[in-house]
């Protein structure tokens, strides 16, 4: 049996979008900044190969991509957990944590992903299809977190 806990990814607490943020400008070149996000990837735990199904698997990625999500209602967090068989994608997916990880799904929904991604440079550091799978693993990310808002009563 696998050790993987969603909730114990702690991308979006310990490693927050700032972090990524300022670690990615002190790094002068973009060979640099691939290695570092290569090694945000490799602190993601493996998924398992039982989640690994047709059922969380992204559409409109390079590589293959699946995305677990698990809701804890009576905190209002939404957890993430991505994993992939590229190197730079699972980088990149981590990235992608840091900022939508551990939030109410309203935060998800209302966080400005294209901004934050242009603040990085990073879209037209990628390839046409690995800006366009990224996209994809962020729209799916903000569906689940939509779906989740429309179910959740409000004060």
């Amino acid at each position: 049996m696998s050790d993987f806990d969603i909730r114990d990814i702690r991308f979006g607490e310990d490693v927050t979008a700032e972090d990524v943020a300022g670690d990615l400008e002190f790094l002068d070149d973009w060979e640099e900044r691939y290695r570092y996000i290569i090694d945000l990837g490799k602190q993601l735990p493996a998924m398992p190969e039982a989640l690994r199904t047709e059922e969380h698997f992204v559409r409109g990625c390079q590589s293959q991509v699946w995305l677990v999500t698990d809701f804890d209602a009576d905190a209002g967090k939404l957890y993430l957990g991505v994993d992939s068989d590229a190197l730079i994608v699972r980088g990149l997916a981590a990235i992608v944590l840091t900022a939508l990880n551990r939030r109410t799904p309203e935060q998800v929904v209302g966080y400005d992903m294209d901004g934050y991604f242009e603040r990085l440079d990073l879209i037209r550091h990628l390839s046409l299809t690995r800006g366009n799978g990224l996209r994809s693993m962020v729209a799916r990310i903000k569906h689940e977190a939509e779906q989740l808002s429309a179910a959740t009563p409000h004060p």
